[in-house]
């Protein structure tokens, strides 16, 4: 859907708000290619694909998932990440900029992946959006319809209450419940 651009570096980042400050103050039209630690050390394909706008993020897609938008973004992981940054025509993005499933609002790049609050009112200021709200709404509503991983977190939860009550000798009391 979107054509190779222009490679403009490619490196391993820690710090993913320096690498999104500064396709900012590019004002870069193009897309950056992020893979995550579980990616780089040879797991699933993880990559998630963020583009640009006047150097402001527009969009967001995840290969492995195959979500856009602020989903999207909840699946790409924890860093460190391969930082992938390509410049392209902004008429080359108009067609992914034009899919709705695929827009993130512009700060939530540099709040979710970057941990970046400062970033993320600059970034709304450029787009010229209400700087003083966090644009994450979307974002409860998107990991709250992932029932997979909803169902992941419970059992987990349910993995680790098991095991903390048998560690407090209380495991036959478990035994007699239901679920346990």
């Amino acid at each position: 859907m979107i054509p190779e651009g222009e490679l403009l570096r490619s490196r391993v980042v820690t710090d993913l708000a320096t690498a999104l400050e500064d396709v900012l103050d590019r004002h870069l039209d193009g897309y950056a290619v992020l893979a995550p630690r579980e990616t780089l050390l040879g797991a699933a394909d993880g990559r998630g694909v963020l583009t640009f706008e006047d150097g402001v993020p527009a969009c967001a897609y995840h290969v492995e998932t195959d979500r856009g938008g602020p989903a999207a973004l909840g699946d790409v992981g924890a860093g460190p990440y391969r930082f992938e940054l390509y410049a392209l025509e902004a008429a080359a993005l108009e067609i992914a900029h034009d899919a709705d499933e695929l827009r993130v609002p512009p700060g939530m790049p540099a709040e979710r992946l970057a941990g970046d609050p400062a970033l993320a009112t600059r970034t709304r200021r450029r787009a010229g959006v209400d700087a003083d709200r966090p644009d994450d709404g979307g974002a409860l509503e998107a990991f709250l319809e992932d029932e997979a991983t909803v169902e992941r977190i419970r059992e987990s939860a349910r993995r680790e209450a098991r095991r903390r009550a048998e560690e407090w000798g209380l495991g036959d009391a478990l035994a007699d419940r239901p679920d346990g």
